[in-house]
């Protein structure tokens, strides 16, 4: 595991609430109808960040328990609160929730996986299911290639990304998932996604990442120039469109 997974985000969280990709709505329905989830169901979203996927929860009427160890990133998901009633936000890691024995349906993790001791996080998260509870780990899976401007962004991130490598080697593929939930099956569906980005927004996203230079590092100024040419070179009407494969896998923890 790379060092120190919640600090990397310190100081991104503004880039990270207004610039990261969202969660389709459909993934409610879907683990709705897979994983039979009706009434009063207890969701407890695990590094819920600015609490990005919490909110399609939220929205769809579900309480959910955010559980975040990045002060900052937890501040800016307890905002939510003020909207939905029931939200309640609680610092905790995957391997050490703070969650009661057997206290809620359904467990989801987006876009932090790699981040976990998955050992451990498994332990904690069979723990606190209650029984028949499921989990789903869902990831914006970002197109590296298929046209000029997605092959363009990933070698722009190949030059300017720290440590991007490593974070990419570190993923937790689908292999390695359904090994996290053996014996029991998983399954797996595939919504598409997207978002829409002026210069402004493209760099924000770009910002959001833990892997990039931060303003005042060595290469800040020279990456900020790339990626305004970038922009320019691919953008139509002002903005691009990065395409994603939102992957939502499912299951249950024996």
């Amino acid at each position: 595991m790379l060092p120190n997974p919640p600090g990397r985000f310190t100081g991104r969280v503004e880039s990270y609430r207004r610039h990261r990709p969202r969660y389709p709505a459909g993934i409610v329905d879907l683990l709705r109808r897979e994983c039979g989830l009706s009434g009063d169901v207890e969701v407890a979203d695990v590094a819920a960040g600015t609490g990005l996927l919490a909110e399609i929860f939220l929205a769809a009427g579900l309480a959910v328990t955010a559980i975040e160890p990045n002060a900052e990133m937890r501040a800016a998901c307890s905002e939510l609160e003020r909207v939905y009633p029931t939200l309640r936000c609680i610092s905790g890691t995957a391997e050490d929730t703070g969650l009661p024995d057997r206290s809620v349906d359904l467990i989801t993790v987006a876009q932090a996986m790699h981040w976990f001791d998955l050992e451990r996080a498994r332990a904690e998260f069979t723990r606190v299911l209650k029984p028949g509870g499921w989990c789903a780990v869902i990831y914006n899976n970002r197109h590296e290639g298929g046209d000029a401007f997605h092959e363009a962004y990933e070698q722009f991130l190949l030059e300017f990304g720290i440590d991007y490598v490593s974070v990419k080697r570190q993923h937790v593929g689908r292999k390695r998932l359904a090994r996290f939930f053996a014996p029991e099956q998983m399954k797996c569906a595939v919504l598409p996604n997207s978002q829409v980005l002026t210069r402004e927004g493209l760099e924000g996203r770009i910002l959001s990442s833990s892997y990039v230079p931060r303003p005042g590092d060595e290469r800040f100024h020279e990456m900020q120039s790339e990626l305004r040419n970038l922009f320019e070179k691919h953008q139509s009407g002002g903005a691009v469109t990065v395409e994603y494969d939102c992957v939502v896998c499912h299951g249950q923890l024996a």
